[in-house]
This record gives structure tokens, C-alpha cells and sequence, in this order.
């Protein structure tokens, strides 16, 4: 399934949650923390108002509750404004 963002939306993958461990004790999926930085897989054409900067292959930064989660072929994504993207790496 293909998912193309409309206006000034960004379809963003996650990176992985690091599971953190003390002295051998599991963290459970519930309680690791939602990851703040992932890739863009999909871009929206912009509005009027604002070009998009951001495109497809960018690292980048965004709030802890930014974007919508989303599941596609068993994978979860977020699709956020361009405005909730922080910042971009690399």
C-alpha cells in the first residue's frame, strides 16, 4: 500500500525505541519511551502559503507528541505537519 501525504504533511518512520535495561530487568513495550527522531518516507506538495523543505531520505528531529501514528503493511509511521518537524540531521 502507497500513502502520499496531502498539503504540508510528512509520512515519518521511527527509528526504534532503544530498550533499556538495569541490571537485567525488561522494559515492556508500554513503558519505553515514543522515539523523537526518525526518516521521512513521504512528502505533500506544500500549500500556497509554504513551500515544503523537507523530502524524502531526511533524518529529522520532532516533538514527543507530534503526529498521528499510523500503520501500513504491518510497519507504524506518524504523519505530521511539516511544522512539527524540530529540526533536520545530518
Amino acid at each position: 500500500m502507497t500513502l502520499k501525504p496531502l498539503s504540508d504533511r510528512v509520512l515519518v518512520k521511527p527509528v526504534a525505541a532503544e530498550q533499556k535495561t538495569a541490571g537485567g530487568i525488561i522494559i515492556p513495550d508500554s513503558a519505553k519511551e515514543k522515539p523523537l527522531k526518525g526518516e521521512v518516507v513521504a512528502v505533500g506538495p506544500g500549500t500556497k502559503d509554504e513551500a515544503m523543505q523537507l523530502s524524502v531520505g531526511n533524518e529529522v528531529l520532532f516533538g514527543k507528541y507530534a503526529g498521528t501514528e499510523v500503520e501500513l503493511d504491518g510497519e507504524k509511521f506518524l504523519i505530521m505537519r511539516q511544522s512539527d518537524v524540530l529540526a533536520i540531521l545530518g
